[in-house]
């Protein structure tokens, strides 16, 4: 059948002989079936592996068609797993040694009854512990989080983890602002600094501030516009530098 499709390229007979080694498939499949796939969708990426093989086997070469396709349909699991099966995308070299292993550990976890640690994993692996937790880490990027996951329930209903997610606060910004004016202010000579005081603190008109420190509202009036040019100025310079 197959130097018959090699010759003819005949679809019946491409079909047939998929049908015949699907079984072939559903084996391959089953190895790399976990809680983040649907069995059936891996049967079906695997059956696309197949007509792949039986698209580039060649029985002339004397290979049995078997040890031909399992390699390539295992590497089309493995692509499909790497590309579609994670939420949040890691580095080529991560996914795949997060997937060696979750497999392993899955070994091990049979033999030894029950879940090996990360030490007992990277001694087993030949691997060095900072390797295999962030293998393990990086396994968390392949399933994601729904906001709406109940964490707590209570009388007044249940409080999802989108709750604890912080907000912008337009309070963060001013006291920020806040405290960057008091740095800038604190640089100002003495009587700079009591009349922004006395002007934004104790809310005080020119004439009453010139009363207080013994000068003219003119004084006061050039003082003021000199000394907030000056802070402008110099906030500009610390939102350049940001």
């Amino acid at each position: 059948m197959f130097e018959r499709y090699a010759a003819s390229r005949e679809p019946a007979v491409r079909e047939e002989l998929a049908e015949r080694f699907l079984p072939l498939a559903r084996s391959i499949a089953r190895r790399f079936t976990g809680p983040f796939v649907e069995d059936e969708d891996l049967v079906q990426v695997a059956s696309v592996g197949l007509l792949h093989a039986i698209e580039r086997y060649d029985p002339a070469l004397g290979t049995a068609f078997s040890s031909f396709a399992v390699p390539t349909i295992a590497g089309t699991v493995r692509r499909h797993l790497r590309d579609h099966t994670w939420a949040v995308r890691p580095p080529r070299d991560l996914q795949e040694r997060a997937l060696s292993v979750r497999k392993h550990a899955g070994a091990m976890a049979a033999a030894i009854g029950r879940p090996p640690t990360a030490s007992e994993l990277a001694a087993d692996l030949g691997m060095d512990l900072e390797s295999v937790v962030e293998a393990l880490h990086g396994m968390a990027s392949r399933r994601a989080v729904s906001l709406s996951l109940p964490i707590e329930t209570g009388d007044d209903g249940s409080r999802t983890l989108g709750d604890t997610l912080g907000a912008h606060d337009p309070a963060l910004s001013r006291a920020e602002d806040a405290i960057t004016i008091e740095r800038m202010v604190a640089d100002l000579p003495a009587r700079e600094r009591e009349i922004i005081r006395l002007r934004f603190e104790e809310d005080l008109t020119q004439a009453e501030i010139g009363e207080r420190v013994g000068l003219s509202q003119m004084h006061v009036s050039r003082i003021l516009r000199a000394v907030l040019r000056d802070l402008g100025v110099r906030a500009s310079r610390v939102a350049s530098c940001l």
